[in-house]
């Protein structure tokens, strides 16, 4: 059913707006699609690229080593709406959802507190689908809880986790080696570091000096796995590197279609 935009209202539409494009009742619609659409919700397209849908799940199914993690702590840095939070609490005993975006961690909490949130999804021009997200099955709600945080300057007494999952989050931090700093104390001796990026620099959001990776130094060409080895390898050692597509909806007959690195790491 198509309606017009005025038609549905989150109860998170009345959270304060501000410069950040993660605070707009846009992307907050944007992303809980993304997160929590069924597939036919997200992409009605036989022929579309079905293998990039539910990236927020696989980036925990396939890229943390569940064994390793069983009853630990998990923390998601950059948690947005709270996905692969859910998916963590099918692993860990306890799991911390941070993300910037106020709108994000309040929609996150929400889910989590009353199982379901309604929002739109945009089809065309001003016309919108009511939809709901609920909380995933089989996921342990009161294992996890979320707050928003700064990723460059988390508060100290935040602890060490067994799982750190950084999801598209680097290339969008105003100085991703603040962030980077931090996860030698963060993540336990032989814990699991889970970084996964398109790789999007963009001055908007990161001054090009801060970038590690994208660029060009000393005439040599350097990438942003380069620059995660570079600041990492000290406490860190890589075990494997993964593609993973992911396809964000923006409407009906617009869709990003992206795929993100991920680099898996073991704190040593």
């Amino acid at each position: 059913m198509q309606t017009a935009t005025s038609g549905v209202k989150s109860p998170l539409n009345s959270r304060i707006q501000s410069d950040n494009p993660y605070e707009s009742e846009k992307l907050l619609n944007e992303y809980l699609l993304f997160h929590y659409g069924s597939d036919e919700e997200v992409l009605p397209y036989p022929w579309g690229p079905r293998d990039a849908l539910g990236y927020p799940i696989r980036c925990v199914r396939e890229c943390v080593d569940a064994v390793r993690a069983e009853g630990g702590r998990a923390l998601d840095l950059g948690c947005a709406v709270g996905r692969s939070s859910f998916e963590l609490t099918k692993i860990c005993g306890e799991v911390i959802g941070i993300d910037y975006s106020e709108s994000f961690v309040g929609a996150a909490e929400v889910i989590r507190t009353r199982g379901r949130l309604d929002y739109s999804r945009l089809d065309e021009g001003q016309l919108t689908t009511p939809l709901e997200a609920r909380l995933p099955a089989g996921v342990q709600a009161e294992r996890v809880r979320f707050e928003q945080g700064d990723a460059m300057d988390l508060r100290a007494d935040l602890g060490s986790f067994d799982v750190v999952l950084m999801a598209n989050l680097i290339d969008r931090l105003s100085s991703p080696v603040r962030c980077l700093a931090r996860l030698p104390e963060l993540v336990r001796p032989g814990g699991q570091l889970v970084v996964t990026s398109p790789y999007t620099w963009m001055s908007e959001y990161t001054p090009v000096e801060e970038w590690i990776g994208g660029v060009e130094r000393a005439s040599v060409r350097c990438g942003t796995l380069d620059g995660l080895t570079a600041a990492l390898s000290g406490a860190f050692e890589r075990v494997a590197v993964k593609e993973l597509p992911f396809l964000i909806r923006e409407h009906a007959r617009k869709f990003q279609w992206s795929v993100a690195q991920a680099s898996i790491w073991r704190r040593k």
